[in-house]
């Protein structure tokens, strides 16, 4: 017995043996050199057996690094983390813990944790060289098998290390264990779990991954997980984000953002490196399941409500809604954990411990909660964001898709600035809104555990903390309710500022030529300035919030300690701070408040605009009758039609049409202007709805617009318009409209991309492409609004011969023509006027019989007068022409096609395709954000006067605030028992002093930030518009509106609120970091030890991040043009889109677009939360390192209080700490705007607008004499010249017709005289002034244009006639009777002030041109040019204008381009011009008396082409 009792307690003493501490130590270090061993014998058994076999060892020369994304990234991670952590406690140690231990156990533990840190350092190299592992048979890389066993056994010995100084001596009362031993085990046994798991159950290291030869030392050390792993030799655009089948630890931590994030340090990322959408999240996918739900909920989307709709969205993702209250609710029980505990660990530091290891436990709850708190609030933002990009893609389909079956008079209610709006403004609002959906709930739950912590703390003075609660969320009631009136009308004053800029914009070449842009700027200025009354509202009503919101926490603190005081409840310093760090976190629920009930107001105001846009009205379904192909002889059929586009007007636009259309037949349509000729088409088109009547269309259609619309993109894409290519299709329809030298002069033919609205095509080229689009389509029935008014009169007899008479011989085709010449090649001859269809029959029947028909015929007659008179004279030039058909007469688009042509590249290398297009991908820059931009906008204001006393402001309340708190901490007592250094009545003294003026602090700090703001906007939105306004119109010519717009709405917004709260957001919580970081080091300076590298680590994940979230962040921009760019031209073509049926590619089109601005959004989003979270875990290691010291010091050796208030402050830590890391990131992705506003600020500008020292007389010019005298011109300096020293004289009041070939120079000599190009050399000379020594303004204002596009801008008739203001009524009404629109304006209810909607759309083409007659009349300047002037109207008006003309400017140059050669006949002078020289110049008269010359054979052409009947072609 003696024996078995002497054996057991032998036993007990080894057993006992084996628990100790120097066993652990000695063990584990006996280990680590053993992993040293075998690495130095593996590495020399390489080097001994590898002796001599160079030749077979070249193919392993460069032997593959650990590639996979697993093992690379996160065993490199591990191992190098696993070395330093042991170098930091070895340090620690030493320093700090040696004088409790033994000699000989001091000696182990150094040994032990330095042996350790060696073996995990050499453990990273060996991953990093591939040292650990070999080629097996299957060309597979795998761990070696002496490395895998060495993880397998070093895992069991850190769980034996573990469960004995964890679980043994939680229950031995008389041993106490260094903290530090607990936090080695954990971390020890996770990485020996975590490398088991890798060296035993990864097969396929190289999967996916191509040879690495470079250093991947240079690697990001990021966690990742292999079911994230991305094929590295695949681009993001083929494949599907990984987040859609990452695995649950990639998905906790964001390792799956990781590879994109890590292509983004290495190289600029660009829109193909970004991965495809998940489908759950591309709207391609979910649209139609939602547009199905839509029909199903509401029948018709014209039926739904702003409930409906939030309904139906919030069921689109009900299940992350779900999810992500879960995650608020966790998050928001989290946070109060903290101040739940401070009291209990107060108490314990101050040696009130209620059971053994309590400090441990206090410290795993303290970072248990911290860690869920990062959790929950990580994928709670994330997954909301996700949502919000969902549903904002939805509603942007939702306003596209409605847009495109608007009818005119719902279109006429809402511009298509307005339209945009919807698109960008509101839906992105409503998208933004998913970020405080749980704000309201979360607030309420919050107030209720913050009273519960109180009142645990101070009793029932809890009831006095809710009610100044109550009072501060009161004050924050009718702040939000102003701050949501502001904007309201902020937002309102924004979309009419935006509706007048797209307005400009779209117009700037005419308000340059009228000389008229300065003061259009000046009326943007206005508006602007309107919109900054309510942004000057807005961010001062801000500033008062902030300052509530800052002072929040010491009102109720004061409150709550005062009425503590009254009502007699102890102050102890634990409760204390238990309550301070309770208003803490109050203060950020108060605080939002008022910016939730903002949100959800405004979202409310946005849901409601939508849903009433979608409410409204659509296209007539019952207007036409479609019948299929072949199932009627009637192509189109009308029947008692009455058509008006205001339904609810008395007057109806077309009465009483009666009208059939067999298969094949062609139908000219012809009248006066205003007689509703181009109404007439629409009705067939259903665009104009019906008021009674039947109209039947039988076939598929095709329309060709008066006013071309041509899409942005390749010319051979804008031909097909979504059909397949069929190359002998092709190549008959571009030989059928005069296409082929086209583009034979642009040097990439077809492929060159086209501007926006087509700017850099001239009128007949854009005319001649939609002809060529309508034609290809072969559709059944043709509609045609007067296309050949745009072009001269060789190409319109050629596209008459060739399209109307040619390819279109079979079809069914109405064409509505002012040109007399090509009605008698009509089967059928509609004449109308004043909206009836007066007369009807063929050609020969309506001149026997037909007074309106003979009022066109005659006035074409008496325009061929001076024709007839020289018959005699050119009747042999006829005859001759009419055998030589290849004479090359000039073509449709003038010279401004050639303009156009040097533009587009015409002598440019066809190699540097992407380079010689006129129209460019949108700038970016690349790289960091310069510092530049940061210091012009930090110095924007006042020269940067006020950022030092805001920064001291700001630094002084962080003080005070810190040292009232500290006062606090201070002067309370620990416990009941401890005798108060002051009295109660001091001690809030003292406190009240200190708040009241941290809050005067505060509010000095808010105003001057407020004044800076608004003065910066201002000055940063004056100097864009400015340089836009000033800068040349080769500018406008190839950067599409859209771009423009973006800066002057998105990026104008962004400067005015996100940049400069980025900016506080940043600096602000940088201060309160510095401050928390001097609490927290007073407390226990050693947190720097831990603190310093966790910060390092910190920056170098800010910076590694910075590259992928910048270009992400300068993508989303990019891609947002394009959809904006995208609507603005769907709306403007949506009658052509329909009447070809192609409204379902259009739509496809969208979606595509969205999906590709979605990408960059998307992975924006996650790749921002993965440097939170990783953020947010550093700070937590900082935040559990500071308490593990604070319970390991002796007790007594610091003030319990004050490292109280240094753990309420480090509470704060981990949400500071990755906020300013964050606000940084942010800053310069949303910097990215002001680089973006900066960059329009340095564009070339014009020429001054006025020379003070050289001023024209304000007489000049008075005698209008024209002196061009060696004239050179270049469209740009790499481009020849267009202009070859023209010399000439246009004499002070003689009538000048300029004619020539395309490309001869002819638009290129207009342009030159009005300064929009400058002369390369030579000069032009007006009555003795040199008009390159002059202003702009003085010139341009001098001179008068008639241009070929009529513009009118949206407003009135007075504004439209007199945008200067500088005529009375008297003066207008007289123009406007010289010009027979008179009578018509006094029709209008209104008269003057009569509505002109936007572009004009309720004026005729016609009209408008005669609207720009008024100008010049009013204008009455000696210099008049005429480009094109009468292409829109028919020949009487046009006979009415020159006699209107020949009446009023008598004593005036009038410098004439005309495709009507009547106009150039009756001129004094005739200029003739060849490929930019001087072919002719005389009068007409002599021109004509040559036969040989250009100009008879011109005029030879027009007349037989005027008298030709179009009749006998062989097509017939």
């Amino acid at each position: 017995m003696s024996y078995v009792s002497s054996y057991l307690s032998l036993m007990h003493s080894h057993i006992s043996f084996l628990l100790q501490p120097i066993f652990l130590h000695a063990f584990s270090a006996i280990i680590h050199l053993l992993l040293l061993a075998i690495v130095l014998v593996s590495w020399l058994w390489k080097k001994i057996i590898t002796v001599g076999e160079t030749g077979d060892d070249s193919n392993n020369k460069h032997q593959k690094p650990l590639n996979n994304a697993v093992l690379r990234k996160t065993t490199l991670f591990c191992s190098l983390g696993t070395s330093a952590f042991n170098l930091v406690l070895c340090l620690y140690s030493y320093y700090f813990l040696g004088e409790k231990e033994k000699e000989e156990e001091k000696l182990v533990t150094h040994l032990d944790l330095g042996l350790k840190t060696l073996a995990w350092g050499v453990i990273s190299v060996c991953l990093h060289k591939s040292l650990l592992l070999f080629s097996s048979g299957d060309d597979r890389r795998r761990f070696s098998f002496m490395f895998r066993a060495w993880c397998v056994f070093y895992f069991f010995v850190s769980c034996y290390s573990f469960v004995v100084d964890f679980v043994l001596h939680f229950y031995e009362k008389h041993v106490t264990l260094p903290a530090q031993d607990i936090v080695s085990d954990v971390i020890s046994a996770s990485v020996g779990l975590f490398f088991c798991y890798v060296v035993c159950f990864v097969k396929k290291i190289d999967e996916c991954v191509e040879d690495h030869t470079t250093d991947d030392l240079q690697d990001p050390l990021l966690l990742n997980n292999g079911n994230a792993t991305v094929c590295r030799n695949a681009s993001g655009a083929d494949t599907v984000t990984p987040f859609s089948n990452a695995g649950i630890f990639s998905i906790l931590t964001f390792s799956w953002v990781g590879p994109l994030v890590s292509l983004g340090k290495k190289k600029t990322l660009d829109l193909e490196d970004v991965p495809l959408l998940d489908k759950r999240d591309s709207v391609v996918e979910i649209f139609p399941t939602f547009r199905e739900k839509v029909e199903a909920d509401c029948g018709a989307i014209n039926h739904i409500t702003t409930l409906k709709l939030v309904k139906l969205l919030v069921l689109s993702a009900w299940k992350e809604i779900l999810f992500t209250a879960f995650l608020a609710l966790l998050n928001a029980l989290a946070s109060y954990v903290g101040p739940y505990l401070i009291d209990a660990f107060v108490q314990y530091l101050d040696g009130q411990r209620v059971y053994e290891n309590q400090g441990y436990v206090l410290v795993s709850a303290f970072f248990l909660s911290n860690l869920v708190q990062s959790l929950s609030q990580r994928h709670w933002f994330f997954r909301l964001q996700q949502v919000g990009i969902r549903i904002q893609a939805l509603l942007v389909t939702m306003i596209y898709n409605k847009a495109l079956t608007l009818s005119c008079q719902s279109k006429q209610g809402h511009t298509s600035g307005e339209m945009i709006n919807f698109m960008t403004v509101d839906a992105e609002r409503v998208g933004t809104f998913t970020w405080y959906m749980h704000d309201l709930w979360r607030v309420a739950l919050q107030i209720v555990l913050a009273l519960l912590i109180l009142y645990k703390s101070v009793g029932l003075a809890s009831i006095a903390a809710f009610v100044a609660t109550v009072v501060v969320m009161l004050v924050n009631v009718p702040l939000g309710k102003m701050q949501q009136k502001f904007q309201k009308n902020l937002m309102d004053s924004k979309d009419t500022r935006m509706k007048a800029t797209s307005e400009i914009l779209r117009n700037m070449k005419i308000l340059k030529l009228q000389g008229w842009e300065m003061k259009f700027l000046s009326k943007i200025n206005e508006l602007r300035k309107a919109e900054e009354g309510w942004l000057k509202k807005s961010v001062y009503n801000s500033a008062i919030s902030a300052f509530v919101f800052w002072i929040a926490p010491s009102f109720v603190s004061v409150v709550t300690f005062g009425t503590c005081m009254v009502m007699g409840i102890p102050l102890e310093s634990g409760k204390i701070l238990s309550a301070l760090a309770t208003f803490r976190i109050l203060q950020g629920a108060i605080y939002n408040l008022p910016e939730t009930i903002s949100a959800i107001v405004q979202t409310k105001v946005s849901l409601d605009r939508i849903s009433s846009f979608l409410r409204l009205g659509d296209l007539q379904s019952d207007v036409v009758e479609k019948l299929p192909l072949g199932t009627s002889d009637k192509a189109i059929e009308v029947t008692n039609g009455n058509f008006s586009w205001d339904p609810s007007s008395p007057n109806t636009t077309l009465k009483n049409i009666n009208f059939e259309v067999f298969h094949g037949m062609r139908v000219a349509v012809c009248g006066t202007v205003g007689s509703g000729k181009s109404t007439l088409l629409s009705c067939i088109l259903g665009e104009v709805p019906k008021v009674s009547g039947t109209l039947k269309v039988c076939g598929t259609k095709a329309y060709v617009a008066q006013s071309p619309w041509i899409q942005s993109g390749k010319i051979e894409d804008t031909i097909l318009f979504g059909k397949e290519m069929d190359k002998e299709k092709y190549e008959k329809v571009l030989e059928a409209c005069s296409l082929k030298k086209d583009l034979e002069i642009l040097s990439f033919g077809d492929q060159t991309i086209i501007g926006e609205r087509g700017i850099n095509l001239s009128g007949g080229q854009k005319q001649r492409i939609q002809i060529a689009r309508a034609l290809y389509q072969d559709s059944d029935i043709y509609l045609f609004d007067d296309p050949f008014s745009a072009v001269d009169a060789h190409t319109g007899s050629h596209l008459f011969k060739e399209c109307l008479l040619g390819l279109l011989r079979s079809k069914t085709v109405i064409y509505v023509t002012h040109q007399v010449e090509f009605l008698p090649a009509a089967d059928l001859i509609l004449v109308m006027k004043d909206g009836k269809i007066t007369q009807c029959g063929k050609y020969a029947d309506l001149l026997n019989n037909g007074t309106d028909f003979m009022e066109l015929v005659g006035a074409h007659k008496k325009a061929l007068s001076t024709l007839d008179s020289d018959e005699g004279k050119i009747s042999n030039e006829i005859s001759t022409l009419e055998q030589d058909s290849d004479f090359p007469i000039s073509q449709g688009g003038e010279e401004e096609e050639e303009k156009k042509d040097e533009q587009n590249g015409k002598t440019g290398n066809k190699g540097d395709e992407a380079k010689g297009q006129l129209v460019q991908e949108e700038e970016r820059e690349s790289g960091r954000v310069g510092f530049s931009v940061y210091w012009q906008y930090i110095t924007m204001a006042y020269g940067g006067a006020l950022v030092p006393f805001i920064l001291l402001a700001h630094t002084l309340f962080q003080v005070l605030q810190i040292g009232s708190n500290y006062w606090m901490a201070w002067a309370t007592p620990i416990s009941q028992d401890v005798e108060p250094p002051v009295s109660e009545t001091t001690l809030i003294a003292v406190y009240i002093a200190l708040a009241v003026a941290s809050s005067f602090c505060i509010l000095a700090r808010t105003t001057l930030f407020a004044t800076a703001l608004c003065k910066t906007a201002t000055i940063i939105f004056n100097k864009m518009h400015f340089c836009i306004f000033r800068a040349p119109m080769a500018f406008f010519d190839s950067t599409p509106s859209g771009r423009i717009l973006n800066r002057a709405s998105t990026d104008q917004s962004s400067v005015d609120t996100e940049v400069p709260y980025q900016f506080a957001s940043f600096v602000f919580p940088l201060i309160q970091l510095v401050g928390i970081i001097a609490v927290m080091s007073q407390a226990a300076w050693q947190v720097f030890i831990v603190f310093i590298p966790v910060i390092t680590i910190s920056i170098w994940y800010q910076q590694y991040y910075l590259p992928a979230a910048r270009e992400l962040s300068r993508l989303v921009g990019v891609c947002k043009a394009p959809i904006i760019q995208n609507f603005s031209e769907t709306i403007s073509g949506t009658p052509t889109i329909r009447s070809f049926d192609q409204q379902s590619r259009f739509q496809e089109k969208n979606l595509k677009l969205i999906d590709r601005y979605s990408r960059p959004e998307f992975n924006s989003a996650a790749a921002s939360e993965w440097l939170c979270f990783r953020l947010d875990i550093l700070s937590s290691i900082i935040f559990a390192f500071s308490l593990i010291f604070l319970i390991s010091i002796p007790e007594g050796f610091i003030d319990p209080g004050l490292a109280g208030l240094s753990v309420t402050y480090g509470l704060n830590l981990t949400t500071i700490n990755a906020w300013v890391i964050w606000s940084l990131c942010s800053l310069e992705n949303n910097i990215i705007s002001v680089e973006r506003i900066l960059q329009y600020t340095s564009i070339p500008s014009e020429p001054p607008l006025v020379v003070e020292e050289n001023r024209p007389d304000p007489s000049w010019p008075s005698h209008g004499e024209v002196n061009i005298h060696d004239l050179q011109v270049r469209y740009a300096p790499h481009l020849p010249l267009v202009l070859h020293g023209l010399t000439c004289t246009f004499r002070g009041g003689w009538r000048t017709g300029i004619v020539g070939r395309t490309g001869s120079g002819k638009t290129t000599l207009i342009q030159t005289l009005f300064r929009i190009v400058e002369p390369t050399a030579g000069e032009v000379v007006i009555d003795g002034i040199n008009i390159s020594s002059i202003g702009l303004h003085d010139l341009r204002s001098r001179l008068s244009i008639i241009p070929q596009d009529p513009t009118m801008f949206e407003g009135t008739v007075r504004n439209n006639l007199d945008p200067l203001e500088e005529y009375t009524d008297e003066q207008i009404w007289e123009a406007l009777d010289k010009c027979q629109l008179g009578d018509e304006v006094r029709k209008k209810e209104g008269k003057l002030d009569s509505p002109v909607s936007e572009n004009g759309e309720n004026w005729s083409m016609g009209q408008s041109q005669l609207v720009c007659l008024g100008r010049v009349l009013l204008k009455k300047s000696k210099v008049l040019v005429l480009d094109e002037a009468t292409a829109s109207v028919d020949t009487a008006t046009d006979n009415l204008i020159q006699q209107t003309l020949r009446l009023h400017f008598t004593e005036s140059t009038v410098i004439t381009i005309a495709h009507r050669i009547t106009s150039v006949l009756e001129s004094d002078m005739v200029l003739l011009l060849h490929q930019g020289l001087i072919e002719e110049y005389d009068s007409p008269s002599k021109l004509l008396e040559d036969k040989s010359s250009s100009f008879a054979q011109l005029v030879a052409e027009y007349t037989m082409r005027s008298k030709s009947t179009f009749q006998k072609f062989p097509y017939q």
